[in-house]
């Protein structure tokens, strides 16, 4: 399989996989399909039927509120499994769509399960992979309970690096953010006016900079003390020093998710 392969990358930076492990994950993300941005995979409350694997663009796991208001629960970037163990389940709990247009590819449930029991290299490795995507969620539980509006941001573009650094989408300073105002704001439990004010703050004290979708960060170490940000949690090995070629996609302007899913994209 290619090492620019998003799942490969990012479980091998977790755990060293064979070369018949790359094979069986080249297989499962052998037939993607394009998914327009603002489109739900699956909704709450669907049964599902597989796992996604997110392979270009950028996607994220969310509820709607009584009143209409969303909170992200997560961005899902190229190389992520949208919910592993979700085939054990009779009803989802949260929803999953996209946020940009993106390559996606399904996995059915009998799949998943031979990953799983069949080749254990692969199971550690997706296994690592959840216990990783745990530990982010308390992140951003504490995010939203305890850090300023500032730091809550901050940390965010901090782990964004990290994370897109591990698939081979970002450099060492910057990445394409496929993200609105908006976006971040369902996601730190801010406004989208708070959000706005915290980009510039961060902006006039030099820690980061803004290029069209693409975020540049000067002084990494700057922004990692600005945010208490120290990336142990994302368990991820050295990261790889070729330059990135930017995230795949476009960033859309502000918009609810759309209920209208492509046949081919329903679980």
């Amino acid at each position: 399989m290619p090492d620019h392969n998003p799942l490969l990358r990012k479980l091998a930076a977790l755990s060293p996989l064979s070369d018949e492990d790359r094979r069986h994950l080249a297989q499962v993300a052998a037939h993607p399909v394009a998914v327009p941005a603002r489109t739900d995979l699956i909704r709450e409350g669907d049964t599902p039927r597989g796992v996604f694997l997110v392979l270009e663009g950028m996607a994220c796991r969310y509820k709607i509120l009584p009143d209409g208001t969303r909170q992200v629960l997560a961005f899902l970037i190229p190389g992520d499994l949208c919910d592993l163990d979700v085939r054990l389940l009779n009803a989802m709990d949260h929803a999953i769509g996209t946020l940009s247009p993106c390559c996606v590819a399904h996995i059915p449930t009998r799949t998943v399960g031979d990953l799983l029991d069949g080749h254990p290299g692969i199971a550690r490795a997706m296994r690592l992979a959840a216990l990783v995507e745990a530990a982010t969620a308390r992140q951003w539980l504490v995010n939203v309970g305890r850090r300023s509006c500032e730091r809550r941001l901050a940390h965010i573009l901090c782990e964004m690096l990290v994370r897109l650094r591990s698939v081979g989408l970002a450099s060492d300073v910057g990445y394409d953010l496929l993200l609105t105002q908006v976006d971040l704001a369902d996601a730190t439990g801010m406004t989208s006016v708070h959000v706005n004010r915290s980009l510039q703050s961060l902006r006039k004290r030099g820690l980061i900079e803004i290029r069209g979708r693409r975020v540049v960060i000067p002084d990494l170490a700057a922004l990692e003390a600005a945010a208490d940000f120290d990336s142990g949690y994302l368990h991820r090995a050295t990261p790889d020093p070729r330059p990135d070629p930017g995230l795949r996609g476009t960033a859309l302007p502000d918009a609810a998710l759309r209920d209208a899913v492509p046949p081919e994209a329903r679980a």
